[in-house]
């Protein structure tokens, strides 16, 4: 008799087909390379979002020492 081990199976966050979740599944959690790029472009056009106030790091400037 041979032991089949179970894998934990996910939706795929764009087209819901169920996907195992394994080490050789290199588009995890996407079941193809098709989806991993459709939900790239979706973030890429902002139809995506994480909700919160825009964060805008202060850049300082090199030369804001005065040499005298």
């Amino acid at each position: 008799m041979t032991e089949q081990k179970s894998h934990k199976t996910v939706n795929c966050p764009t087209c819901q087909t169920p996907v195992p979740w394994l080490d050789s599944n290199e588009y995890r959690p996407f079941c193809s390379k098709r989806c991993q790029l459709i939900d790239f472009g979706e973030w890429a056009t902002e139809k995506h979002s994480i909700p919160g106030q825009p964060f805008y790091p202060v850049e300082e400037d090199d030369d804001s020492e005065t040499l005298q």
